[in-house]
């Protein structure tokens, strides 16, 4: 089952002229598909940029269609004496 994912285009972003097209639209279709920075390729400029305009489009997405984020979860230690 494949999945349609929006293109930076379609959204309204726009890319800057100093960053790479291809690479913008790599990272942006990488953040919105939910994988983590995992390889040295994803380290490039224009790679994490494309990544950081998706996850700021999802964050934006969800607060429009009022989704609650969660807060950060923590970790408690529990001894037993």
């Amino acid at each position: 089952m494949s999945s349609d994912y929006p293109t930076p285009d379609e959204v309204g972003i726009k890319i800057p002229k100093q960053l790479r097209e291809d690479w913008f639209n790599q990272g942006f279709e990488h953040a919105l598909k939910g994988h983590n920075l995992s390889c040295p390729v994803h380290l490039k400029r224009s790679f994490m940029e494309g990544y950081r305009a998706a996850k700021l489009y999802l964050r934006e997405l969800r607060k429009r269609q009022g989704i609650v984020g969660f807060p950060i979860q923590g970790r408690c230690k529990w001894k037993v004496a």
